[in-house]
């Protein structure tokens, strides 16, 4: 992630960096996005729904962009196994991906740590932000290896966890509570390679909001049918895996 010019500029106010986060949205540009609700976030401390969403899109963008380029390059130097040369090169790329990788998401995890966990209320942003840290230390743990992998696939686990307690007091179709559900059934999945538990949480989750339908508010409405769209199509593709098995 380059220095942005966003991080150079003094006497910016919070609406400043509020601004130029949404022009950045709408011109692509994820770096600066990131890099102003960074400032933002240390600035402010704590984040209402809106600014909320500015980080979580800014990075996910920003992280999304590596964690592609990494599988491509991975692919590359695995498809290499004749070719010193080529595999080399594929090799020193890939080094880089993963430091710049392991930058963006320590970034998020220490805004995390240091300043919305801390503040986070009411029980919808604590487990927005703690589905936030399990999903920053999953991205970790697909690029790191031994001991390394082990940890941060531990402290996704703890967040994750923790964010499912927290989320027994939202309905179970808000948006925020089946994203969880989303997230944390992809972790069990691609990360510890447990097709049944993966499967047994998308289900529980798509089978209670489907229970809770009528209930559903209709400024959530779009965002929750998508997820639950989401989790049904997970759970159709992980259980056709499961018996190919």
């Amino acid at each position: 992630m380059t220095t942005s010019w966003v991080s150079e500029c003094k006497d910016l106010s919070n609406t400043d960096l509020v601004h130029i986060a949404k022009l950045a949205e709408q011109a692509e540009r994820y770096d600066d996005m990131a890099a102003a609700m960074k400032r933002y976030t240390e600035a402010s401390g704590n984040l209402g729904n809106e600014e909320r969403n500015l980080l979580s899109v800014a990075y996910k963008n920003v992280v999304g962009a590596r964690r592609s380029a990494w599988r491509v390059i991975h692919g590359s130097e695995m498809k290499a196994v004749n070719d010193c040369t080529k595999k080399q090169i594929a090799e020193e790329y890939r080094i880089k991906m993963e430091k710049e990788l392991n930058t963006i998401c320590n970034q998020v995890l220490a805004l995390l740590e240091d300043y919305l966990l801390p503040n986070a209320s009411p029980d919808d942003s604590k487990v927005f932000f703690l589905k936030m840290q399990g999903d920053y230390y999953r991205y970790l743990a697909e690029v790191a290896t031994d001991d390394a992998r082990t940890e941060v696939v531990q402290k996704s686990l703890d967040a994750y966890t923790k964010a499912t307690t927290a989320a027994e007091n939202l309905p179970t179709t808000h948006p925020i509570r089946l994203g969880l559900a989303l997230n944390f059934s992809v972790f069990y999945y691609e990360i510890q390679n447990n097709s049944a538990k993966a499967c047994d949480l998308a289900k529980c989750a798509f089978d209670s909001a489907i229970a809770e339908l009528d209930q559903l508010q209709d400024d959530s409405y779009k965002d929750s049918t998508l997820i639950m769209q989401l989790l049904r199509d997970n759970l159709t593709s992980k259980i056709i895996t499961f018996w190919k098995q």
